[in-house]
């Protein structure tokens, strides 16, 4: 999915305007329409703004509605993962989660790191 579609997703479940989201982005609306149907490149200032209004990172807006989809069925095969797993599962509630939010920060570091070297490679 394109970044303009994740914004129109994230816009249309808040109910808002377009006009609405040019306001909160300070832009005009025929700008931000351009911005959602993929025709101008969303500047990362106004991907910022967002995701700071709606209390999200910029890559859940980037990945809106993908991003929590997982397997089914997961299989892992190498030993040293299973068991660095099983000992994750031990980890008390806190400290979980404290890895958990490493974990992400590192995969939406890494999202958005090659977001802007595909689009730099378009240039």
């Amino acid at each position: 999915m394109k970044i303009g579609d994740s914004l129109k997703k994230l816009r249309e479940s808040k109910e808002l305007t377009q006009q609405e989201m040019a306001d909160l982005i300070h832009t005009h609306r025929t700008g931000y329409s351009k911005m959602e149907n993929n025709q101008q490149d969303i500047p990362v200032d106004c991907l910022i703004l967002v995701a700071k209004n709606f209390g999200m990172t910029v890559d859940d807006i980037i990945y809106f509605g993908e991003k929590n989809s997982m397997p089914k069925e997961i299989s892992i095969d190498d030993k040293a993962t299973l068991e660095q797993l099983q000992l994750i599962n031990e980890l008390d509630k806190e400290e979980k989660n404290i890895l958990l939010k490493l974990i992400e920060t590192f995969i939406s570091k890494k999202r958005f790191k090659d977001y802007l070297q595909k689009n730099i490679a378009t240039l």
